[in-house]
């Protein structure tokens, strides 16, 4: 992947990072982190609605099974222990549910929320 490539496609996330953000908010979420850097990796966002705290990765992808499937196993566990350790250093958060979700983000389309897409 060659610099511009590399530097074209970080855009790309972030554009769909905003949007996923925005879209999450029109929806009653409230944003508590995005590009969260844990010990497993980096959560794109963090966002809360009621007692439920929501794990968000966002895929820009021309279909939501293709976002879906973007999420490797091993990307799920990743997050997952990135989530862990959220949860570990922000105690008030400790007794909510959590929840891990995908948005994927069309181009042209309105965003796709796929609640509860995996589980731990």
């Amino acid at each position: 992947m060659t610099d511009a490539t590399r530097r074209a496609s970080e855009q790309l996330g972030r554009r769909a990072e905003t949007l996923a953000a925005w879209w999450l908010r029109l929806k009653g979420y409230r944003i508590l982190a995005n590009r969260y850097k844990g010990l497993g990796g980096e959560i794109d966002l963090i966002a809360r609605r009621g007692g439920t705290i929501v794990f968000v990765e966002v895929k820009a992808r021309s279909t939501l099974e293709e976002a879906l499937n973007a999420v490797t196993p091993a990307q799920r566990e990743r997050i997952a222990a990135s989530a862990a350790g959220f949860l570990a250093a922000h105690p008030a958060h400790g007794n909510c549910d959590a929840r891990f979700d995908v948005i994927a983000i069309r181009p042209g389309k309105f965003p796709v929320h796929a609640v509860d897409a995996w589980r731990t």
